[in-house]
This record gives structure tokens, sequence and C-alpha cells, in this order.
């Protein structure tokens, strides 16, 4: 029995077992051996993590995949998560304990997967998984890139980042009208930053809704110090700043 993939969960199952075997061990580079699995479909990469020495669950919205998972033996009941990873409680899996995520991550939620990832960060230090490509690399870009946005800077704030490789369409059943790409993050030894986090978040979000102007015209609904819009850097668009120029922004902001 074959598990058919559904529009609805984005689901898109890896064919290919060698890139199911490097997605894996790059769950070796994490600091805990916790692993949750999102979105294991029929296996194909929960096979070669289980290979490894990583203490694995897996989570599945799908029910048929579950059935597949259970009926298959690939994993064993007590292990097996039925839910959804944006609405499952995330201490209670390993016991308050930390754990990485790993997964083929469906198109459709992969940026709330990522945000989930960033709000809990003090709980997962790492995660690698595969995106649509251009999700991926907006995740991963530096400064100045056309990708550089919202996601790269809210991301890189909290977390290293690094893009692994590209994956064609035609390793996937069905196959994606996308490449993917597959991509780390790595917490960074520092979780907080120094201003306020809200505020943070608002300028950032703020300043890129109107990523083609300047920032002295697309933060003007924001209070700053007095004379501080002065500064040479509201002469500057969104994607030239750093995180720490979006964090010197925050620590000026007043009300």
């Amino acid at each position: 029995m074959q598990v058919k993939a559904k529009k609805s969960f984005g689901q898109h199952f890896l064919k290919n077992e060698g890139i199911a075997q490097r997605i894996a061990e790059l769950a070796l580079k994490h600091p805990t051996r916790n692993c949750l699995e999102i979105g294991p479909g029929m296996g194909v990469l929960t096979k070669h993590l289980q290979a490894l020495n990583v203490n694995l669950k897996v989570v599945e919205v799908d029910k048929e995949s579950v059935s597949y998972l259970l009926e298959n033996g690939i994993v064993a009941p007590q292990n097996c998560i039925e839910g959804d990873f944006l609405r499952l409680p995330l201490s209670p899996i390993f016991n308050n304990e930390e754990f990485s995520v790993i997964g083929n991550f469906p198109y459709n939620i992969s940026s709330q997967i990522v945000f989930r990832i960033v709000e809990h960060r003090a709980l997962i230090p790492g995660m690698s998984g595969m995106f649509q490509r251009e999700v991926a690399r907006r995740i991963a870009s530096p400064k100045g890139s056309k990708e550089y946005g919202i996601i790269s800077v809210l991301v890189q704030a909290f977390f290293n980042t690094e893009y692994h490789f590209t994956v064609d369409e035609n390793e996937f059943n069905p196959p994606p009208k996308v490449k993917s790409g597959v991509i780390s993050l790595y917490r960074k030894e520092n979780q907080t930053l120094p201003c306020d986090e809200k505020t943070f978040i608002h300028v950032v979000k703020t300043g890129f809704n109107q990523r083609r102007k300047t920032l002295r015209n697309s933060l003007k609904s924001i209070s700053f110090e007095e004379n501080f819009t002065q500064s040479d850097i509201f002469n500057l668009r969104p994607e030239q700043l750093s995180v720490e120029d979006f964090v010197f922004l925050a620590q000026h902001v007043v009300g």
C-alpha cells in the first residue's frame, strides 16, 4: 500500500534514498540526540534517521501516513505523534529536554514551522530540513541580497544558517513545480537581543513592508528618539541592514 500525497497537506514524498541519507546525517551536527521529524510521510527519511544514534520521534498530521508508518513497523507507536506541529505542546515531547527538528517540510506551512522554532528556541537548538528552494534561500540569505527579508532577519537574529544543497523536482512523488533546498539552523549562544524583542520584530516587519523605500519613508509610522531620524541609517533600504542594525533601530524606539 502506498500513501496518496495530499495537496491539502502540501505533501511531496522524497524518493531518492541518497538524498534522504544526506539529510538524516545533518541531525548529527546538532547538540542533542533527541530528534523530532515533522511530516515523515512514508518514512524514507525516518528509516535513515533510525540508523543513526538519535532518539527519534515523528509527528504526522495525515492519518493515512500514520497508519502506513505503524502497519509497516517503520515507527513504534510510542514514538509516533498524530497531530499538527504548529498546534502541538512542544515541551512534553521529550519530557522538557531539548530536541532538534528535521524533515522534508510541507511547503504550505514551512515558514510557519521556522517561526515556531524561533519562538521555541530555548527548547530547540537546531533544525535541518527541506524547503521550497526560494524559502530556503530567503532564510539563509545575507544582507544585501534580493532574497533577504523579514524571515532572514528574524531567523538570523537567533540562529546561524547554512544552505547545504538543492534538490531537483524529479526526486519527489508527485514532483513539485519548484526546486527544493536543504538548510540547517544552529542556535546562537546568546538567545536574547539587547533590545525589546517585540519592538525589534515590529521594526523589521514595518521596514520590509515597503522594501523599495528608504527607512526614512518606510519607518515613518514608528516614533524614534528626538533627532535620531537624522542618522545616516535612515538613508538605507531594509535589505542593506544587518540584524545588528535593526537592533540599533529598535533600541531608539520610544512609546
